[in-house]
């Protein structure tokens, strides 16, 4: 099938999503995922829209000499359909709109849902292997990283990966303390946390913790109701599963062992599902285990830095943890703001944000992605993951022939 006609079909399905198919999405991930309303499980898809609208130049893009393994995250509508175009609901809208069956002989996305292993190894086996698009776990990503470099003298070409964090905010003295904290939760305890870009590591001011930050951030987590999102009072839904669960509850029970201070939360019920409160510890150790490793759960861990050592904790949030994801200040200094960016955390996150929540993307105008052990910073949402994924060939015609052979200089 031609390109065009092929993008024809993405930018269809980019429109439905948005709009006709936009309610029965967002029910299949509320229901199937126990998240609350979950608008950009549509709003991914017009990633694809905007992407492709820029692929216009001069150049003439080709299919990679082989076919591309995406592997989903399984508790992610939004990512799930961004990265192949599909999940189950994803996958019957594209039906819908003319994405040929293997009926016909050829089908540009074959959808294999299945466990990982049984599914990847012979992918990743195949002579005809050529790309990997992928979303989760660091420690999976190198665990299939190693398996493909054992296949390597096999391949036709060479590889292209994609992956995508242990996020951070810092909160400047000079902050303004309701916006911050709304923020937070906003923006990192819904789903419950189950997304890469939510926040995990908070580093805050002691001007600002005391009194006035802490009190108005355990008030508000108070408030949050844990429960079904079939009730619509709930803020927060439920884990994944058991896995999710139990490593959630071990990460705060090591948290504990080693010094930090859980101010709210650890609270766990899996009698009709795997719910847990929104956690928040404190500690005095900046390298602890809550501030580097990925949890995936509704745990943020505090760490409070005095105010003369607001630079010197930038550098703990650069070289605590591996990631590169996202991450936010707040300050309404904006020395304090250019001090974090353009000196000490440069290179620490794919996507800054001033005084604002995650996600604080905007479809269209801000891409997304993340550098470090967070993945490849290939930007979802712009031009340049398409580069990723196809094989540009340079096109030159001459319109006026040779005369001669020789260099204008041998004729001297």
């Amino acid at each position: 099938m031609p390109w065009n006609d092929c993008s024809a079909i993405l930018l269809r399905a980019a429109e439905v999503v948005s709009s006709k198919y936009r309610y029965k999405l967002v029910t299949a991930t509320m229901f199937g995922q126990g998240k609350k309303v979950k608008i950009d499980a549509t709003a991914e898809m017009r990633k694809i829209e905007l992407s492709l609208r820029q692929l216009i130049d001069g150049s003439l893009y080709r299919v990679l000499e082989g076919f591309v393994l995406a592997v989903l995250p399984s508790n992610f509508t939004a990512i799930g359909d961004n990265l192949p175009g599909e999940t189950c609901t994803g996958f019957h809208i594209f039906q819908l709109l003319g994405l040929p069956d293997s009926r016909r002989g050829w089908r540009p996305i074959q959808f294999i849902p299945g466990l990982p292993p049984e599914v990847v190894a012979p992918a990743i086996s195949h002579p005809s292997f050529t790309a990997l698009h992928f979303t989760g776990s660091t420690f999976v990503f190198q665990k299939l990283w190693k398996d493909i470099a054992a296949y390597l003298a096999k391949y036709r070409g060479y590889l292209r990966t994609r992956q995508e964090g242990k996020n951070f905010h810092v909160i400047h003295k000079s902050t303004e303390i309701r916006n911050t904290v709304f923020a937070l939760h906003s923006g990192q305890l819904r789903g419950p946390r189950q997304k890469c870009y939510a926040l995990s590591r908070l580093y805050v001011s002691s001007s600002v913790w005391s009194p006035g930050f802490k009190d108005l951030l355990l008030s508000e987590v108070a408030k949050i109701k844990v429960g079904s999102p079939s009730d619509f009072s709930n803020f927060m839904g439920l884990m994944i599963g058991r896995p999710a669960y139990d490593k959630i509850k071990c990460f705060v029970q090591k948290a504990k062992v080693a010094g930090g201070e859980v101010l709210i939360g650890d609270i766990g019920d899996n009698s009709k599902g795997y719910f847990i409160q929104p956690t928040i510890i404190l500690t005095k150790d900046p390298e602890s285990i809550t501030m580097k490793e990925d949890i995936f759960g509704p745990i943020i861990t505090v760490y409070v830095y005095d105010d003369a050592d607001y630079e010197n904790s930038l550098e703990l949030i650069d070289n605590a943890s591996p990631y590169g994801l996202t991450g936010s200040i707040f300050a309404a200094d904006r020395k304090a703001l250019l001090t974090a960016t353009k000196n000490k955390l440069r290179n620490t996150a794919g996507n800054i944000y001033y005084h604002e929540k995650y996600p604080g993307a905007v479809m269209g105008q801000q891409p997304y992605g993340g550098a470090q052990e967070s993945g490849t910073n290939n930007e979802a949402g712009s031009i340049s993951i398409f580069y990723r994924f196809v094989s540009a060939r340079g096109m030159n015609e001459n319109f006026v022939g040779l005369e001669d052979f020789q260099y204008p200089s041998n004729l001297i």
